[in-house]
């Protein structure tokens, strides 16, 4: 298998020079599964951030054990789940390559013009 163009299951919903945002779609559909990843480059590195929403383990324990939880810990414990199918998974992972290759170019660009603009 090949990676796709356009990609299924990835949706690329907003791009600058130096981020991309992709919105990546659970195999059930349900967007409570899916998830959102920025690919941003700054004078140093290249970062990818996950956002998902979390869930309680509902099935596990009730809301007085929950807030025991956080009464006690400081936090809830949650999980999330997302289910790729082999080509969805395969176009993810071009996505995401393809985004930090492309941000790297940005952010070396960018280099090459200030260092320019300082010289003169």
């Amino acid at each position: 298998m090949k990676p796709e163009n356009p990609a299924e299951g990835i949706l690329k919903t907003n791009e600058w020079e130096d981020s991309k945002w992709y919105h990546i779609r659970c195999e059930c559909g349900d967007d409570d599964c899916s998830h959102e990843v920025n690919v941003e480059a700054d004078e140093v590195d290249v970062s990818v951030h996950i956002y998902v929403k979390n869930h309680t383990r509902w099935w596990k324990m009730n809301r007085w054990r929950q807030i025991w939880q956080i009464l006690t810990k400081g936090y809830a414990e949650m999980e999330t789940t997302i289910v790729l199918r082999e080509q969805v998974a395969l176009n993810y992972a071009a996505a995401l390559t393809n985004a930090v290759n492309d941000v790297k170019v940005y952010r070396d660009k960018r280099k090459q013009e200030r260092a320019k603009n300082s010289n003169n």
